[in-house]
């Protein structure tokens, strides 16, 4: 059985997040590939996009959610995603029952409440129009004045298909979060019997080779070794340097471990980062800590830094920290990569520059890692 060194893997992700070169492609198509994009917040996406398409502009992935065709909710392991409407019709039910327990463990407010009473108010609510989540939180609270009105609402998110509707995701936009029916404001309905085998091989054809606890770390399923058995005969076998079994689809890119891969400025929580449950491919278990507080930065399609984006005066300075230091070449690659990200996400300010610091630099201000500049909406 044929060993995948580390940078092998490391590479192979990178092809199959295509990160190894920005694509001429349409940003509904990367989100379809990638089976969609982690979306905490509004900026990531746009970041994400733009990290791997040629020319990507904002308005690229506004456009899909205004047309409906790209939809945000709340999907693997209980976080919120950007997904193709098409996915999301079989993704929310096959990711149902662990949604349902995150919501049981996380939100002890609804403890004595019957939970299909409350999905069926919140669902009749809903039906008659879209509410923010404070609104939906305060009319559940008048029926169960015991529970929290935040954690009633947000256990909707979980125990029923809703999606945030634009402008909610979208870039620089702060406000209150709306919710709205994922049928209603999709006009078609759920898949009856959503198949774990496709969740699978779509998580092969675009972060494979992968062990079993991969998939499910990136999921947040479990029990799937059993799908995975039935679907090795059509798989590649192989096995990393630790000897754990990897499972890829056939013709799926592998290129060697000496292929260059570029500097990127990677998205807060990035599809590379939380693809699987051992995550050395691309980021070590020291940064590991850090990454999922701020945005990474990848020098040989490695972690080697964190980024924030400054503003000041007209001034925007991306601030990259780093875990040790860089040769010069890479340094200069490093500035280069960064000041055209501040083309994309600060082309408002008139100035553009780049600085070095230490992993232990305290930040220069409180300036949040997103690049948003719109002024936030009062909620």
């Amino acid at each position: 059985m044929e060993v995948l060194s580390l940078r092998g893997l490391n590479r192979a992700l990178l092809a199959r997040q295509m990160l190894l070169e920005r694509r001429e492609t349409s940003a509904l198509s990367v989100v379809d590939h990638l089976v969609g994009l982690n979306a905490q917040d509004p900026d990531p996406p746009y970041i994400g996009l733009w990290s791997r398409i040629t020319g990507f502009e904002t308005d690229d992935l506004t456009r899909l959610l205004y047309e409906r065709t790209v939809v945000r909710g709340s999907l693997y392991r209980g976080t919120q995603h950007m997904v193709t409407a098409d996915d999301y019709l079989w993704l929310r039910p096959l990711l149902h029952p662990m949604l349902v327990r995150l919501q049981k463990n996380a939100f002890k407010t609804t403890d004595g409440i019957a939970l299909d009473e409350l999905v069926g108010t919140a669902r009749t609510l809903l039906g008659q129009g879209e509410l923010t989540r404070p609104e939906l939180g305060r009319t559940l609270a008048e029926r169960w004045p015991d529970g929290d009105p935040v954690e009633l609402a947000r256990s909707i998110q979980f125990l029923t298909a809703v999606v945030h509707p634009p402008p909610d995701g979208t870039w620089a936009w702060r406000s209150k979060t709306p919710f709205v029916l994922a049928e209603q404001w999709l006009g078609r309905p759920l898949a009856d019997e959503p198949s774990a085998a496709r969740l699978i091989l779509r998580h092969l054809a675009a972060f494979g080779p992968a062990t079993v606890r991969d998939v499910q770390a990136w999921s947040g399923l479990t029990r799937l070794r059993e799908v995975m058995e039935e679907l090795r005969p059509g798989l590649r076998v192989f096995r990393n340097e630790s000897g754990r079994e990897l499972f890829d689809l056939p013709d799926a890119p592998r290129p060697g471990p000496d292929v260059e891969a570029p500097v990127r400025f990677l998205a807060a929580l990035d599809n590379v980062l939380l693809g699987h449950h051992d995550r050395s491919r691309v980021v070590n278990d020291e940064q590991r800590k850090h990454v999922f507080l701020e945005a990474a930065m990848t020098v040989d399609g490695f972690v080697r830094g964190l980024w924030r984006i400054r503003r000041d005066k007209g001034r925007a300075t991306v601030v990259v920290r780093l875990f040790e230091p860089l040769s010069g070449q890479d340094r200069d690659a490093v500035t280069e990569e960064g000041l055209r990200l501040l083309r994309f996400a600060a082309r408002e300010s008139g100035e553009h520059d780049l600085v070095f610091q230490p992993i232990d630099a305290p930040w220069p201000d409180k300036t949040p890692w997103n690049c948003s500049y719109r002024p936030p909406v009062a909620s």
